[in-house]
This record gives C-alpha cells, structure tokens and sequence, in this order.
C-alpha cells in the first residue's frame, strides 16, 4: 500500500533529495543548524572633521596686512544642518520665560448666577455669564506656566557653535586690535572704521573681541544692526544672524584654543580600531639550563 505525503508550502524551500534518503543514509549537512553569522570589518566614519578657512588681516585704517587662519571643528556635512538646528532651537526654547498665563471659566471672577430663565424668553440658554463664548469669560486651551527648557550635551551645542563658525567664517574678517584707536565715544568714528573695513553700516554685523573696552561699547551700541560679543556671550543666534563676521587676533587665537581641531582629539574619541576575537598570545620560551 501506497501513501503519498505532500510537504507544506512552508518548508518547500527545501530539497527533495533529502526525503529521498533511505533509512540507513544521513545527510552530510542539516539545513536546520543556524550558519554562523558573517564577519565584517569595523567601518569608523568620523564624525568630526576639521574646516580650515583663511581669513584677511586688515589694519584699522582698511589696508589689508596679511592673512590668518581659522581652524575648527565642523561637524560632518551629512549631519551638521541637523546638529546647528538642534542647537539654535535649544538657545530659543531656554530663552523663554514661560510665564504668560491665562484664566479659565473656573478662575474668572463672577457667573455664579443664570443670567436669564432657561425657557420662555426665546433666547440661547446660557448657565453663566463667565462661559468663553462671551466677552470677559475663561479662555478655551490658553497657555499657563510651564518649563520650555531643553537640554543639550555640552559637546554637542560646542559642536553646533563651531560648525556655525566655520560654515560663516568665508564673510569673516580679522582686525588688529583696535581697543586704543578711541579716544572717546562717538559713533560717527566708528561708522567710518567700518566703511574702511568694507562694512555696509546697513548689514547685519556680528564682533567678536576677548575683551571690549568702555569707548567702543559706547561708540557702538547705537548702531543697530551690529552686535558685539566675548566669549562669555558668544551664541548660536547671532553667529546665524549675522551678514559680516569681523574677529580681533586675539579673538581668533581664542577660537582656534577652545573650538579648534586637532587630529589626535579625533582619533582618541571618534576612531576604535579594535578586531573582535583575535588575541595576541604570548610566546612561552623553555627555561634555560643556566
């Protein structure tokens, strides 16, 4: 008697020779038994790669006296428009203060009594006069005190500031330091100091000095579209806003110190040439006769 047995679709993947085997053969290998897993090299992108720009040395009276460079850590090009947006929108949320408020039809003063019978009268009935359908009542989803901080990695929002820089850094410029050159506050001068430099006074400007004496902070802050910063109040926002980048020597020497890039950084933190299961054994020498 003859019975005739069909495999089921799940397992028809699998050869026919092997149900043809007799009782006393077995196959060399079992198409059951995981086969081990691929091995593949370790593939290290870096994630952080230095930008070098060569920024234009000018004197203050506009004559250019050399060059400079400006040497900072960027991030990768694949992800450094994601790393300075998460950077500026963390600077804005912490800006927030978070205070504005509004009341409810539960907090507004008043509407403890129906303004008008529920029938007779042929009008919309209405319970209180505190609904937010009238003036002077609740707000219907308005905002009240919350906490719109975000928190960043401090590697990360450095990151995001020199990426910043040095995308910007082909409109910027150096000056030698010119702390001394005012004698006086006055705006007038230093409009003109700006023309020299090839400024439109109309343009967004963003200076960046370690250290700003008290005549050209008064010479400068009536100039509305200029913004003078140290490295206490270096910020993602002004460094985006900015048409005109213009740094002292000393600034850029800072720059190159705090955001600078240098190979063994990346190496260290970003590169772990590491090959998994092999072990470097020891060579084991027979003890001498002496």
């Amino acid at each position: 008697m003859s019975i005739s047995v069909r495999l089921p679709s799940s397992i028809s993947f699998l050869s026919s020779s092997i149900f043809s085997l007799s009782s006393n053969q077995t196959p060399s290998t079992s198409l059951f038994i995981k086969p081990p897993k691929p091995h593949f090299p370790k593939c290290t992108t870096a994630v952080v790669r230095s930008q070098l720009a060569t920024l234009p040395v000018l004197s203050f009276d506009g004559t250019k006296v050399g060059e400079t460079t400006l040497n900072l850590k960027s991030a990768n090009p694949d992800t450094a428009r994601a790393v300075v947006h998460r950077g500026i929108t963390t600077d804005l949320n912490n800006k927030r203060r978070g205070t504005a408020s509004t009341l409810t039809r539960a907090e507004v003063r008043g509407g403890g009594k129906k303004p008008f019978p529920q029938k007779k009268l042929g009008r919309a009935r209405r319970g209180s006069q505190r609904t937010p359908l009238r003036p002077g009542g609740g707000v219907v989803f308005g905002p009240k005190p919350r906490d719109w901080s975000v928190k960043i990695n401090k590697k990360e929002k450095r990151l995001a500031i020199s990426t910043a820089l040095a995308s910007a850094a082909v409109n910027g410029i150096v000056v030698e330091e010119f702390g001394d050159k005012f004698q006086k506050p006055k705006t007038k001068d230093f409009l003109e100091a700006l023309k020299r430099w090839g400024i439109d006074p109309k343009e967004k400007s963003m200076f960046f000095m370690t250290e700003i004496s008290d005549n050209v902070a008064l010479s400068s802050r009536n100039i509305g579209t200029l913004r003078m910063l140290t490295p206490r109040t270096l910020n993602l926002f002004d460094i985006l806003n900015a048409d005109k980048l213009v740094f002292t020597k000393a600034a850029l020497d800072y720059l190159n110190d705090a955001y600078g890039y240098e190979e063994y950084e990346d190496e260290e933190d970003f590169e772990e040439v590491a090959d998994e299961g092999t072990v470097a054994e020891e060579e084991v020498l027979p003890p001498s006769d002496a």
